[in-house]
């Protein structure tokens, strides 16, 4: 079973030289915060997630979580984790100091949730899903709520959860029926969820729930959705746990593919007198209110893809490197990291992960630039691309890491298929990234609806802008001209891409839903292409300066080419199907499937 080692290099290349941090720090006026800073928090987590969390992966993944009396019993060293988790401060890293925060950029989040996430996927879910609820309700949340529930969920005193499945409605959230009764002070709640991750355990002294339902007086549909605080032991009038059980506890866990350590709750809300709640924000507003958490979480669930993907080319390298199965000549034997196919395999994980890895900090960066605007035009022009970026980060990471995986046990041949080398449970836990926190499809439409149609491609026209002045810097550079060339075409397509859905979307209402998953992975391919070709930039830059490590740098030029000359060639593919409309997929009738 192979460890988890830190990708410093290639985290510490990214953030100061593709999202170029330090002169972000410089235009926020973050003065004592520069990618040097960053490189010795980044050094702090990653023995945290190397000595402590990830030896709990595989033990995790082999006794996962069990049930008994409405009580989820985590897998063992998990709450001894959490609790080092905790106490060092991590899970207040880049939450606002008037609720104990320590006020860091989101960018060092991004990056040390990485580790995390490669450490140990599941354990990561935990403390990944607490930030989400934090940002809905700091973001929506009266004074009192702010103030009664951020600092606990802050310091990682108490966690939090999504409640948003139920079991008759799934994403079609306007179906469902989970109520809210008010009730003095607070509402009782009634109704029961599924799929609600780490939706109990006993490595922290309260749970934070937050739980979607309906008012008495909701209109119908997803206009009558309200969100409430429903906490798993009672407070008394100071804010502190009591004893008290609210109404609420797990009553089954799903028996899973994988991330078999993440205990995934069917949760029942007021089988008594109800569960005691406190409504967030406005009633009947809801949904948009989970919805900053949901962006939240789909951008870290794109991350996931990333860590798990990372941690499953480590073992893969090693393998490749240490597995002798070929014969020289002269009766020698040579390891199969020699084969051609092996070397394309790794080539393919680690300039897939390369590109992931600089979207994911870019995109987490954008997040920032916005919050440190200096005036309301710049925050909303990088809140809106904040907005296009998170369907992409989502859904083009997460379908990425499949492939990756896949390969990571391919590497490993017949051995890749048992589960005591390690390589499958990374394909295994990989999988569920594409379904939770909206499926690829629903990025898709996401990207094609509400990122592109809304506003007639706007955005998507600005990123294409953004990514031309790339090209014009390779034009600048005799040695890039091939890359020039390639990403000069790939914006082309790009355009085409829009222009198509921006015409035929009004004529047929199937064709963006029939081709928003191919449009949504051909931007993806191009986000890549872009940020590695900003990256063989920075490389060559450094390397005619004699600075930095130039064995790290040249590499960076050969993974530039190998995904301008395998993947980015995807496009194509993509625009084809594009094209071709909705035609095909919308022509046979239901029985003649």
């Amino acid at each position: 079973m192979s460890e988890y080692n830190h990708p410093y290099k290639d985290v510490d290349f990214v953030i100061k030289e593709i999202v170029e941090f330090d002169s972000f720090c410089q235009n926020a006026g973050l003065a004592d915060i520069n990618s040097e800073f960053a490189s010795v928090i980044l050094t702090e987590a990653a023995k945290l997630g190397s000595d402590v969390i990830a030896p709990l992966n595989t033990s995790g993944d082999n006794q996962g979580a069990s049930l008994k009396d409405n009580k989820v019993q985590q897998a063992d060293g998990f709450k001894e984790a959490y609790q080092q988790y905790m106490e060092n401060g991590w899970s207040s890293l880049t939450a606002e100091e008037e609720y104990g925060g320590q006020n860091l950029p989101n960018l060092f989040g991004t990056a040390i949730n990485e580790i995390w996430q490669s450490s140990n996927l599941a354990f990561s879910l935990c403390p990944m899903l607490t930030q989400g609820a934090i940002s809905a309700i700091k973001h929506h949340g009266s004074e009192e709520l702010k103030n009664t529930w951020l600092p606990n969920m802050i310091s990682g005193l108490w966690t939090g959860t999504m409640n948003l499945t139920e079991p008759d409605a799934g994403t079609d959230l306007a179906a469902i029926k989970t109520k809210a009764i008010p009730n003095a002070d607070h509402y009782l709640i009634s109704g029961q969820k599924i799929f609600i991750t780490w939706g109990d355990h006993q490595m922290t002294e309260n749970m934070v729930h937050l739980v979607l339902a309906r008012l008495p007086d909701a209109p119908s549909g997803v206009k009558g959705i309200s969100l409430f605080v429903v906490p798993k032991f009672l407070l008394d009038k100071e804010g502190n746990t009591t004893s008290q059980l609210n109404d609420a506890h797990c009553t089954a866990l799903e028996h899973k593919l994988g991330i078999h350590a993440s205990p995934t709750c069917s949760m029942s809300f007021g089988d008594n007198q109800g569960a005691v709640g406190y409504i967030v924000g406005e009633p009947h507003k809801g949904l948009s209110y989970m919805f900053t958490m949901m962006n939240h979480a789909r951008q870290d669930v794109g991350l996931q893809g990333l860590g798990v993907s990372e941690r499953s080319y480590q073992q893969a390298l090693e393998f490749a490197k240490e597995r002798i199965q070929g014969t020289h000549k002269d009766g020698s034997r040579f390891s199969i990291i020699k084969f051609p196919d092996v070397r394309r395999m790794l080539m393919q994980m680690k300039s897939s992960i390369e590109a992931m890895r600089a979207l994911a900090y870019v995109a987490s960066n954008e997040t920032d630039k916005s919050r440190y605007a200096k005036n309301a035009q710049d925050k909303t022009k990088h809140f809106s691309r904040v907005e296009l970026y998170t369907p992409i980060v989502k859904g083009w990471l997460t379908e990425l890491a499949q492939e990756i995986t896949y390969l990571g046990t391919q590497i490993h041949g017949g051995m890749g298929f048992i589960e005591e080398t390690g390589s499958a449970q990374h394909y295994r836990d990989a999988r569920i990234l594409t379904i939770y926190e909206g499926t690829t499809g629903i990025q898709a439409l996401d990207l094609v609806g509400r990122k592109t149609l809304f506003d007639k491609g706007e955005q998507l026209a600005e990123l294409l802008n953004d990514i031309e002045m790339t090209a014009k810097e390779l034009q600048q550079k005799p040695q890039f001209n091939n890359l020039a060339v390639s990403l000069e075409n790939a914006i082309t397509t790009g355009r085409e891409a829009r222009q198509w859905l921006l015409d035929n979307a009004q004529t047929d209402k199937s064709a963006a839903g029939s081709v928003s998953v191919n449009f949504m992975m051909m931007f993806g391919y191009i986000c890549g292409a872009w940020l590695m070709a900003k990256a063989a930039l920075k490389a060559q830059a450094l390397l005619d300066s004699g600075e930095g490590e130039r064995a790290f740098l040249q590499s960076k030029l050969v993974t530039t080419q190998f995904y301008f000359d395998h993947l980015l060639p995807r496009i194509k593919t993509n625009i084809a199907i594009i094209q071709s409309g909705s035609d095909s997929i919308m022509s046979l009738a239901e029985d003649q499937f």
